[in-house]
């Protein structure tokens, strides 16, 4: 009797030894490396509204950590790839030697907006894209582009015309290339980096979205702006998780994951980044900042500017072993027929 007893209760500390481990070892928390400032809405909505949507299909089992200054913007990616950081969210202009095809998105005259052209991408990514070898060693969790980038500027000018030879701060990507088509000097650097830039005079204005207009207090130090009908060009960037990460996670937790990322995921950070500029822009106007609307003769010029981009895009993605025509056609056509999904 007492033999039983005991093997019964050593029966019962070892399943309860069992399930907390089980348990230890099933709880994880996903640090994600993240950059601009906390009131951003990549850290302030797009990310907390993830993490609970990776929270409740993980059953807890994942949560979600936002790690700042971890490195600069255009070194996070490899920081994924080696597993020193679990997840990472970059711009694919300040990687132009590895991400060529996100170009794509960034050709400016598609009338679309934020949502609809991430999502646009990450649908044609995920058909024509996967063999290009692009996002080797990493797992994209989501790909989304910001508003359209506009012109501001420390001082006002009459035409577009009249920025040849001003420097002007560029991110990388079709921005930069845009930049050069207007005759500018460009000066490159992250977003979190040129307010300094500008407060210093190191130059004379910055392509950029509305949304930084508020957040990064760029309407402070650039308060004239020209806003073109669908802006100077489009922003791409890539949500990327670790694949160490994601080994550590059982099967039904990494499907639960990608289950609430991917389409989805990119779909809120377009809504996200479109709501943003709406605030940027109505805070431009309520400071007394000028916003003027580009000229019939200045869209004229733009219009003319720009040719030739398509096809430069195109020549390029090919080296990439896609087909590049397809590709663009395809993307063009979903984002101007894309309607909104439920998040």
């Amino acid at each position: 009797m007492l033999k039983k007893v005991m093997m019964k209760g050593i029966a019962g500390v070892t399943a309860s030894m069992v399930l907390a481990s089980t348990s230890w070892a099933a709880d994880y928390e996903l640090r994600i490396a993240t950059w601009l400032s906390p009131t951003h809405t990549m850290n302030q909505d797009v990310f907390p509204t993830w993490g609970k949507w990776v929270e409740e299909a993980t059953e807890g089992r994942v949560t979600i950590k936002l790690e700042y200054d971890v490195g600069h913007p255009k070194s996070l990616v490899d920081m994924v790839e080696d597993g020193a950081i679990d997840a990472a969210w970059t711009f694919h202009g300040y990687l132009p030697g590895r991400f060529r095809l996100p170009q794509m998105t960034e050709l400016p005259g598609l009338d679309a907006g934020a949502e609809a052209v991430s999502v646009a991408h990450w649908r044609i990514n995920d058909q024509y894209f996967q063999e290009s070898g692009e996002y080797d060693g990493i797992e994209v969790a989501g790909l989304f582009v910001h508003g359209p980038g506009q012109i501001h500027l420390r001082s006002p000018i009459d035409s577009i015309k009249e920025l040849k030879g001003k420097k002007i701060r560029v991110g990388g990507g079709i921005s930069t290339e845009i930049g050069k088509r207007l005759g500018v000097t460009g000066v490159n650097a992250p977003a979190n980096k040129a307010y300094e830039m500008l407060s210093q005079g190191v130059a004379d204005g910055l392509f950029m979205q509305m949304d930084m207009m508020k957040v990064g207090r760029f309407k402070d130090v650039a308060p004239y702006t020209i806003k073109l009908p669908n802006g100077l060009y489009l922003g791409s960037f890539g949500i990327f998780l670790s694949p160490d990460f994601m080994a550590k996670l059982s099967e039904k937790d990494r499907e639960a994951i990608r289950s609430v990322s991917g389409e989805r995921l990119s779909a809120l950070a377009g809504r996200a980044w479109a709501k943003a500029d709406e605030v940027g822009e109505a805070d431009i106007i309520e400071s007394g900042s000028q916003i003027t609307n580009a000229s019939a003769e200045d869209i004229a010029f733009f219009n003319e500017l720009i040719e030739g981009m398509d096809q430069k895009w195109i020549k390029t993605a090919k080296r990439r072993g896609v087909d590049a025509e397809t590709a663009l056609e395809a993307f063009r056509t979903e984002a101007r027929n894309y309607q909104p999904i439920e998040l």
